[in-house]
């Protein structure tokens, strides 16, 4: 009779050996998995963050260069005031279309609230409204969502307002 009881404590020993060792398998394998998920999505990150910055890092060198080409446009629009030439027409009309096609467009300001974030206030003019654009002095652009020249502008306020403040 003990030699039975002997054996079947064995038998269950082993079980519970089996059982025991099972379930330290089965938390090294979701310790694993875990560790696995954790290292793929801090990979994925990575991925993203280094696109984000390649995108980020070619808008900016397309800006800064973009920059150089607005001030050319700058000349050409003042020479197209002043001449009448369809040449020069043709090239300005030409050269507006590839930035556009590039993404860049003019910050539309005329007649609008003054927006500290894509206007630069050069001058207080006497006006019938309260902090309009009344002029533009140099035409602002955005690259996407991005401003890349603010306009330059001139803006109202009425003169009520201007004696007010010079006091």
């Amino acid at each position: 009779m003990k030699c039975l009881k002997v054996g079947k404590m064995i038998k269950t020993a082993k079980k519970t050996s089996a059982l025991s060792e099972e379930v330290d398998l089965k938390k090294q394998i979701e310790d694993l998995t875990g560790r696995w998920k954790r290292a793929l999505a801090d990979y994925q990150n990575l991925e993203k963050r280094q696109l984000r910055e390649k995108e980020e890092f070619v808008q900016y060198a397309a800006g800064s260069l973009t920059k150089k080409f607005l001030s050319v446009l700058d000349h050409l629009e003042k020479a197209q005031e002043h001449l009448k030439d369809a040449g020069l027409d043709l090239a300005v009309k030409e050269f507006k279309r590839v930035l556009e096609e590039e993404g860049i467009a003019e910050i539309e300001v005329l007649g609008k609230e003054f927006d500290p974030m894509e206007m630069e206030a050069v001058e207080m003019i006497e006006g019938e409204e309260d902090n309009k654009v009344a002029a533009v002095i140099t035409k602002g652009y955005r690259l996407k969502n991005k401003v890349i020249r603010p306009a330059k502008v001139k803006v109202s306020k009425k003169v009520n307002n201007l004696i007010n403040v010079g006091g």
